[in-house]
């Protein structure tokens, strides 16, 4: 074999191992998103200031499988559908939140914070959650005392299996008091850490 050759052939063979690396790379990356860890931009103002528009958080995907969500927690979740149009599952007095999604979930992501637990008696007082009769201490959001849903004081009851998700911005997001608390099984996972922009990665 001349020389010539042989250099053509182990840059073929570079080539072919430098394509194959990176396909397996790929293929590993998706798996990671599909199965562990999926990567989600904020879209909207509803969770500042805890997370800005922009934003980049991680999502695990994984420990609402063998667990239960958390109060507190923020999570990525499908959201009811009618969840664009403020749409209640339920008829339910103007003073109360909306206490029973509609019965599909909607195509979108959204991401709030876990606030009622089943079987929570919850209400909404200038902006801040009753859990049974108490306001909670949450040193993380932006109260509002004077938008349409801060005034919520006619108690419901979370469902079983159901969690009721708001954002900490509270004059500035659409959640569980307009559309409903999320059963567990449209809970896509907890976002537990963010990673853009650099000044402001951490854990959540």
């Amino acid at each position: 074999m001349t020389p010539v050759a042989e250099g053509k052939e182990k840059k073929q063979s570079s080539l072919v191992e430098l394509v194959s690396v990176v396909a397996v790379a790929l293929l590993l990356a998706l798996g990671i998103q599909a199965v562990l860890v999926k990567p989600f931009r904020i879209p909207s103002e509803s969770m500042v200031p805890t997370l800005e528009v922009g934003q980049r958080v991680l999502v695990d995907r994984v420990t609402f499988r063998f667990g239960e969500p958390e109060r507190n927690d923020v999570v990525v979740f499908k959201p009811p559908q009618g969840a664009q149009t403020d749409t209640c599952g339920a008829d339910h007095p103007s003073g109360s939140p909306c206490p029973a999604p509609t019965g599909e979930q909607a195509d979108t992501n959204f991401i709030k914070r876990v606030v009622g637990m089943p079987g929570d008696r919850l209400k909404v007082i200038e902006g801040r959650v009753y859990i049974n009769g108490k306001v909670q201490d949450e040193p993380f959001i932006q109260p509002d005392a004077g938008c349409p849903l801060c005034e919520l004081p006619d108690e419901i009851t979370i469902p079983k299996d159901h969690y009721f998700m708001m954002g900490d911005n509270r004059g500035a997001s659409d959640d569980s008091r307009a559309w409903g608390p999320v059963p567990k099984k449209w809970m896509i996972g907890q976002a537990f850490s963010t990673y853009w922009p650099p000044k402001r990665i951490g854990l959540l």
